[in-house]
């Protein structure tokens, strides 16, 4: 058995994160690293952006985060498969078993896959940099690439692989590209770019069924059509993978239920990034899935792994790239909402508000704003005291 004072389950951002939180306190202690991928930690989003619109974007340098640094052991390609808390060890699927003193689960999720499709080398969930791989090949090779799902992956993976010469043809449940987070009109401009560069587009379509042979992907869509592809990029979003904790006992909701402090209901085993569900000082109980949170609540963890015992009070932010266009927002983003537009020039610069049913700002869209992340967290902690007329003219893009 190894044993480590601090053992971390899960090789993404978060693990890096907090490896580099816990040497700002502890520069000695054992630090173990246990991933289900063969990379070390490195810097995800990359995978849907820079990797595809840089050349000069090197994995060295910009992608591998060199959490060796922080002097961690990896053990590499090893899924933990229990949770001892009385003997506080960790077993792993070859039988291994580690030991620990803090424990962070930092699991992630579990892609969401297609009916009758299992992932291969043709079909990817893209979660990791060996599904990078796979598909700069094809996108290298100009192959037919079909992403499944118009959410935040799904437009950056389709607008990355058809500006590196492959075809794209893109399958979304809504009616029009971005429906679900923009205003009608900004849906419809941020549509338009991805007809402007090629990209064949099935709207209003879901895939009931598919088949897979060494030579292609099959599609069948719910109108009866049929899509053929040398492979499909899934991008239907992820379930947080929980069952570990679950099964060792610990509250379990929407994610691994966490104080403020990051700590489970053991007080040896802390949570972070995608799989934690925690409370928010502004917005209140979620679970976030983006790289700000990671990055920001991963070194929160590793600090109080070493006893720091201080608050996260982080409202994170997200971001994306999709040609010549990009955002950053805070909070709820989503059209089940109500919303404020407040465009200097439409739909190319402005600021979107996202308000409930009593008026009360949950979330802001910055569109080609940029830096004023800050700005929105205050509006979002001011939202109780801001009435409609005072949200235009609040936040704006500097001259």
């Amino acid at each position: 058995m190894t044993d480590f004072r601090y053992l971390i389950v899960g090789g993404g951002m978060v693990a890096d994160a907090a490896a580099r939180g816990i040497r700002e306190i502890d520069q000695d202690g054992s630090i173990g690293i246990l991933s289900e991928e063969h990379d070390r930690p490195y810097a995800r989003p990359a995978l849907s952006k820079k990797l595809w619109t840089d050349p000069e974007f090197d994995w060295d340098e910009k992608v591998d985060l060199h959490t060796e640094e922080t002097g961690a052991t990896f053990v590499l390609g090893s899924a933990v498969t229990a949770i001892d808390r009385a003997a506080k060890t960790v077993t792993t699927a070859d039988g291994q078993t580690h030991g620990y003193e803090r424990l962070l689960l930092a699991t992630g999720g579990k892609p969401r896959g297609l009916p009758g499709l299992e992932p291969s080398d043709r079909v990817l969930d893209y979660r990791s940099a060996a599904d990078y791989r796979k598909l700069r090949a094809f996108a290298d090779a100009g192959a037919h690439v079909a992403v499944v799902g118009g959410g935040y992956i799904g437009t950056e993976i389709a607008s990355g692989v058809v500006q590196n010469g492959a075809k794209v043809t893109l399958v979304d449940p809504d009616e029009t590209v971005g429906a679900r987070m923009f205003p009608e009109e900004l849906a419809h401009a941020f549509q338009q770019r991805f007809v402007d560069h090629g990209v064949e587009l099935r709207l209003g379509r879901r895939v009931e069924s598919g088949t897979q042979t060494a030579d292609g992907v099959t599609l069948t869509l719910d109108d009866g059509s049929v899509l053929e592809a040398d492979a499909v990029v899934v991008g239907l979003g992820i379930e947080p993978q929980t069952q570990l904790a679950a099964d060792a006992g610990l509250t379990v909701d929407d994610g691994i239920v966490v104080s403020s402090t990051l700590v489970t209901d053991d007080e040896s085993v802390f949570a972070a990034g995608d799989v934690a569900e925690y409370p928010d000082r502004i917005l209140g109980t979620r679970r976030v899935e983006h790289v700000d949170n990671a990055q920001q609540q991963g070194r929160q963890a590793g600090r109080n792994l070493a006893d720091a015992d201080e608050t996260y009070d982080h409202t994170p932010m997200f971001y994306s790239d999709v040609f010549d266009m990009g955002y950053e927002a805070v909070g709820q983003v989503s059209t089940k909402l109500h919303t404020i537009e407040d465009w200097q020039e439409p739909n190319v610069t402005g600021v979107v508000y996202y308000l409930d049913d009593d008026d009360t700002v949950r979330g802001v869209l910055l569109w080609n704003v940029w830096d004023k992340t800050d700005d929105a967290r205050k509006v979002l902690a001011e939202a109780h005291a801001l009435t409609r007329d005072m949200l235009p003219g609040r936040i704006t893009a500097d001259a």
